[in-house]
């Protein structure tokens, strides 16, 4: 046996179990096996996201001793279309170049 974390965190709360599994127990089997899906309702037990140590793995990655396995949640904003309406509202504002989308350039004084 062998011992792994399973955490999951919202923005106000964060749940860690500490579970022990077999040998060769992927990182979903891990998750299920915590029984961390029954005690957070906010976790889509179909269409889990997990991650080992900051780094995303497949549900079939086999876990080792001392993994922490975190589930993580969908985002809830594209982060692409996210930053695209900042650099509007930027030009917009005067803080960014309409034309470069930079820093706008002063003409005559000293910044």
């Amino acid at each position: 046996m062998i011992k792994v974390e399973v955490v999951f965190a919202l923005p106000d709360s964060a749940m860690s179990l500490s579970v022990d599994v077999p040998e060769g127990t992927s990182a979903e089997q891990a998750v299920l096996q915590s029984g961390i899906i029954e005690k957070c309702p906010e976790i889509d037990a179909n269409d889990l996201t997990l991650g080992i140590w900051n780094r995303t793995v497949k549900l079939q990655q086999v876990v080792s001793d001392g993994d922490r396995i975190e589930i993580y949640r969908p985002l809830i904003a594209d982060p692409k279309e996210a930053r695209r309406r900042r650099a509007e509202k930027a030009k917009e504002e005067g803080r960014a170049s309409k034309v470069t989308g930079g820093r706008p350039v002063s003409l005559g004084g000293k910044e």
